[in-house]
């Protein structure tokens, strides 16, 4: 799915503002590194407030940028994600970093509600998400009014109304969540979900469970070699 134009001036801003006056918003990030992986040309910083999975001392470091609106994400999410989970992340041999590449403002409002849920609560929230996009995303679906879909997802997910509410009109986690995307285009010429990377390098041939184990398999080898 290629990526809608969001830009990140403040001309934007201001105009993504008048967006939220209407339904929606923001997410979290923070500069403090619990990993680094310089690969290269490209160098990888896993911060605090990256969304983790596995051990941070796995031979590979695999970040997934997708979207909550990505039907192609929901779909990777639920045929390939448990298996990945399964025989890479629980038996060491991979790290895993979610970050949420914002293709329309109502992923923004996603990552602002998902920031809001406790922090354990994340993966589950994301992919409750997936699983509904039919009930809350208006990019495919008859949503009639996507601010009300988005405040019933978040009572479905343990907020109140007015608590959702708070989460989608929080300019300062706009901001924060848009920096997400910005980075990933300007270090990684991300474009398109779900994109992975993977020790710092962009790892295109992901798509399929079959693609995956041996792209991963791949790299495990030539890790084991070194």
């Amino acid at each position: 799915m290629s990526r809608k134009s969001i830009l990140y001036t403040i001309v934007l801003l201001a105009a993504l503002a008048l967006i939220v006056a209407s339904y929606l918003v923001y997410t979290n990030a923070s500069s403090s590194a619990v990993a680094n992986v310089d690969n290269g040309s490209l160098k990888m910083d896993i911060t605090a407030a990256d969304h983790t999975l596995g051990n941070p001392n796995a031979p590979l470091k695999v970040v997934e940028y997708g979207a909550p609106s990505c039907p192609i994400c929901a779909h990777w999410n639920e045929d390939n994600f448990p298996q990945f989970k399964a025989q890479y992340i629980n038996t060491g041999k991979v790290f895993y970093v979610f970050r949420i590449f914002p293709l329309r403002s109502l992923d923004l409002a996603v990552a602002a509600m998902a920031h809001c849920l406790p922090r354990d609560a994340y993966f589950s929230f994301i992919h409750m998400m997936w699983r509904n996009q039919s009930m809350w995303d208006p990019d495919g679906y008859d949503i009639a009014d996507p601010h009300a879909a988005l405040l019933h997802m978040g009572v479905i997910a343990g907020m109140t109304p007015q608590q959702t509410q708070a989460c989608i009109s929080n300019q300062q986690q706009l901001q924060k969540a848009s920096a997400i995307g910005e980075h990933a285009e300007k270090a990684y010429g991300i474009n398109a979900t779900p994109t992975f990377i993977v020790n710092g390098q962009l790892e295109p041939d992901m798509a399929t469970w079959q693609s995956v184990q041996d792209t991963l398999n791949r790299l495990l080898k030539a890790q084991a070699r070194h």
